[in-house]
């Protein structure tokens, strides 16, 4: 099966096809001073490298490890969620270059594509009401919408459900983290494409799966539709 085979496109948001900017990491800093944890503090620093590593994990999980305790890490998940809701609510959303571009020629040429984040619902539908993206995609999962965020396969196989592919051969997963192309080959797509607009480099984007490494994702319909 070649990549012009595809038929099922599965993005991330922040990072690949929405500009980050030190987000994730400003919403996190309030979500730690939420449960005593103070910016700049050692316990800070060691959580946030962490987070980093992490990117693309959903965020519960990652508050989940962090806390070690349920009711903690919920509290800081609300934290997370309120600071970053009021950052989108700023002004400090935008789609990186090209993305929205990249979504309309994909699906003009047929292809489904399906918005996939390890943010909550609420915090996903505040980004696409900010970017007017309410009905760029096909379809938009959360990790509540599938049962496991990244780096598990649910997301992508619940895209894979909801649009009727017959194949999981027939996806082509993209993002900016290590845990997008976990999630990419543990669904079994054929095109695991990591984009360098975000968390990691082309070292870890290949270590856990890259099967392309593009520089952004307004280059993804090139790779598949030639």
């Amino acid at each position: 099966m070649t990549t012009h085979d595809v038929t099922l496109v599965v993005l991330d948001m922040a990072g690949t096809t929405v500009a980050d900017d030190g987000l994730v990491e400003l919403a996190f800093a309030a979500a730690a001073r939420s449960q005593g944890v103070e910016t700049g503090s050692p316990e800070h620093t060691a959580m946030l490298a962490h987070v980093r590593a992490t990117m693309g994990e959903s965020k519960i999980s990652v508050f989940r490890h962090l806390f070690g305790d349920e009711d903690r890490a919920q509290a800081a998940n609300l934290a997370f969620e309120a600071a970053y809701d009021s950052l989108v609510d700023e002004g400090r959303c935008e789609a990186l270059p090209g993305a929205a571009e990249a979504i309309a020629e994909l699906r003009g040429r047929g292809l489904k594509v399906v918005l996939t984040t390890g943010f909550a619902r609420t915090t996903q539908d505040r980004i696409l009401d900010a970017l007017g993206w309410q009905s760029a995609a096909d379809l938009t999962l959360c990790p509540a919408d599938a049962g496991r965020g990244r780096p598990y396969p649910d997301m992508v196989l619940t895209a894979l459900l909801r649009t009727r592919t017959d194949s999981v051969r027939q996806i082509a997963v993209a993002g900016d983290t290590g845990y997008d192309m976990l999630t990419g080959t543990r669904a079994g797509a054929s095109v695991v494409a990591g984009v360098l607009t975000g968390a990691h480099d082309e070292a870890r984007l290949r270590a856990d799966g890259a099967t392309h490494v593009l520089g952004s994702i307004a280059e993804l319909p090139a790779v598949l539709l030639g």
